[in-house]
């Protein structure tokens, strides 16, 4: 028995092709660090441009992650601090949900997320409230303050 879809067949596979590059290219694009315990050095500094042009809860994001963190192994306290001009926002995807920070007193005015990490990998992408984009230094430190 032939399934007949009204599509031409080789639309299927192509279409199928297409979804599978275009998710291996966004998860290209994002910079990736392995964290391990006791990495050096201590702190971490990545760099690049927050917003985008994707409106989400979390202010104006990329499409696609600012970074990806794999956490090679469990870690009991990990600090995730964002800095930049504007108005940045951290939302981080991972194993233990997905989270948006923003600025507050008690961080001083720097997007930051503190605790425990399980291991696997994070998407994070570094937002911003206003309809700009503007440079930033995400800071990841195992040390409390």
């Amino acid at each position: 028995m032939k399934l007949k879809t009204g599509l031409p067949s080789q639309l299927v596979p192509t279409a199928l092709a297409m979804s599978i590059l275009l998710s291996f290219a966004n998860s290209v694009g994002a910079q990736q660090v392995k964290i391990s315990p006791n990495f050096k050095p201590d702190p971490i500094t990545l760099t690049g441009k927050s917003g985008g042009p994707t409106k989400s809860n979390c202010g104006n994001i990329s499409s696609t992650p600012s970074q990806v963190i794999q956490v090679t192994e469990s870690l009991p306290y990990l600090r995730l601090t964002v800095e930049g001009s504007g108005q940045p926002t951290l939302l981080l995807d991972g194993p233990g949900g997905k989270f948006c920070v923003l600025a507050d007193n008690y961080s001083g005015g720097k997007p930051e997320i503190t605790g425990f990490f399980k291991a696997g990998n994070y998407s994070i992408h570094v937002g911003e409230l206003s309809q700009a984009q503007y440079n930033y230094t995400l800071s990841i430190s195992q040390q409390k303050k």
